[in-house]
């Protein structure tokens, strides 16, 4: 009777953490440094997706980097950056790399343009 109650126990506990919601691993500060930098309306509606890819129903991927989003990433250097002053120095470093045909991601930006989804 007692291993019973110990594995019905163990199941509920199990179950508890298997349901329960992920946290989000959302990055505000980039995108909130990223419109202030480059003032792109559509920024503000992509969100996310300015980094990362989308799935075919339209919802944001964080496992799919966009070119961009890869410069960024490298440009960072590390996970989940907080400072300010490193965040904008990032956003610049990306902005040098190259998007294709000649232009940098900072050349379509500075035209009010998103960076291209992919080279």
């Amino acid at each position: 009777m007692k291993k019973l109650m110990l594995m019905v126990a163990a199941i509920a506990v199990v179950g508890t953490f298997a349901t329960a919601p992920k946290q989000a691993d959302a990055r505000p500060k980039y995108l909130s440094e990223f419109a202030k930098m480059y003032e792109i309306a559509e920024a503000k509606e992509k969100k996310c997706l300015v980094c990362h890819g989308a799935k075919e129903d339209g919802k944001k991927d964080v496992k799919v980097r966009s070119d961009y989003g890869k410069a960024l990433t490298k440009a960072l250097g590390k996970k989940n950056v907080k400072v300010p002053a490193d965040i904008i120095k990032a956003l610049e470093e990306a902005a040098k790399a190259d998007a294709g045909n000649g232009k940098t991601f900072g050349d379509f930006m500075k035209d009010g343009k998103l960076p291209p989804a992919a080279k």
